[in-house]
């Protein structure tokens, strides 16, 4: 009896794939469409898919990543919010933990229309730090989190095949300088101070071409 308990309530609590403590809800695909075709589609497409580089496409992302980033968008309690953007900042201020979470699962489901690498030198460089990284600099592979693809690991690490190389050298940039400290005991910012401009550039065109 205790063993089948046990097990009912792993399978209970499973369902929720978002913070812990929270009301387990079912993400409504319907309002996160309709959210993201009044709210988002002016940066980032009403399908997820960006219109420009200065902004991320969304498309395909997962769920629980895009959850967390519109979460550390919103402040909390009063809190400055964990990722200072005054755009996204607005954005996220009237919607709720349902909102965001039916919005982020929207996004999750919408087919990416991936940007295209442009510089092959930048490729064969990108494509050697992606792999194995740089070991004399203390730069770890990126496939290590990435994964070989640039899939990403859900809940931990953003998808960033097909992402604009534009957006992913300015967030790079933006871990190097701590204008962005949102990365979980200074991963990211770690690893991009030991990057050089070209390292990011080569890295960022390589991602958006992998597939």
């Amino acid at each position: 009896m205790i063993r089948i308990t046990a097990l009912a309530f792993f399978v209970a609590t499973s369902f929720s794939v978002f913070a812990a403590g929270e009301a387990t809800t079912r993400p409504d695909l319907a309002k996160g469409k309709q959210i993201a075709e009044t709210v988002c589609v002016g940066c980032h497409g009403a399908d997820g898919n960006s219109p420009t580089s200065a902004n991320p496409s969304l498309a395909g992302q997962g769920s629980e990543y895009l959850f967390k980033q519109l979460t550390q968008f919103k402040s909390d309690d009063g809190k400055p919010a964990v990722r200072n953007n005054p755009i996204m900042s607005g954005m996220t201020a009237a919607l709720s933990v349902e909102d965001m979470k039916s919005l982020a699962f929207y996004f999750s489901q919408q087919k990416l229309k991936p940007a295209t690498a442009t510089d092959e030198k930048l490729v064969s460089a990108g494509k050697s730090l992606w792999r194995k990284g740089d070991f004399e600099r203390g730069i770890p592979a990126c496939a290590g989190c990435h994964g070989p693809t640039g899939a990403g690991v859900p809940a931990q690490y953003p998808r960033i095949a097909g992402q604009y190389a534009e957006y992913t050298e300015a967030q790079l940039k933006n871990f190097r300088s701590e204008a962005r400290s949102n990365d979980p005991e200074m991963m990211m910012r770690n690893i991009a101070e030991k990057l050089s401009d070209k390292q990011i550039k080569a890295v960022a065109d390589y991602a958006a071409g992998l597939r």
